[in-house]
């Protein structure tokens, strides 16, 4: 079997380059795994004005995150896709007071199998994904749902 260059270095550099934000909160894709994408930011960029973690960069990071993870899966097959968030919920549940750190999966029960096939077929496939900040005592401190949509390119 054939190793698949990784997709991390050109799409992190895409991501900061392409979304001011991002480069704002010094967004970092810290892991991948083909299943899960970890975005990590220092919390010093991303306060509020009690010195923990603004909620609308928690949000950013675990949409960001979803969102380089469809990338990611995306380019390791070599297709040229927009992708878009189609929509989420966000839950809040405790404070952050130290760096940021989101873990991005497909969400309980989604494949990307057929994600991939409606993709080769209809040329627009969407799925959903998972996404959580960790808290204190293995409970999360913010978590994300979401749909995110893939459409290719012409």
């Amino acid at each position: 079997m054939t190793a698949i260059p990784s997709p991390l270095p050109e799409l992190e550099h895409f991501i900061r380059d392409g979304i001011p934000l991002a480069r704002a909160m010094d967004l970092h894709i810290a892991e991948f795994d083909g299943e899960r994408l970890v975005m990590t930011a220092p919390l010093a960029p991303n306060i509020n004005d009690k010195g923990c973690a603004f909620g609308g960069s928690l949000a950013s990071l675990m949409t960001v995150a979803c969102w380089a993870l469809v990338e990611a899966r995306l380019r390791q097959r070599g297709l040229d896709c927009d992708v878009f968030v189609a929509d989420s919920t966000i839950r809040y549940l405790d404070t952050v007071w130290d760096d940021l750190r989101a873990e991005a999966t497909l969400a309980p029960g989604a494949s990307w199998e057929p994600f991939f096939a409606t993709l080769e077929t209809r040329g627009r496939a969407r799925a959903d994904f998972a996404c959580v900040v960790p808290g204190t005592g293995g409970k999360p401190a913010a978590s994300l749902d979401a749909r995110f949509v893939a459409k290719r390119r012409a």
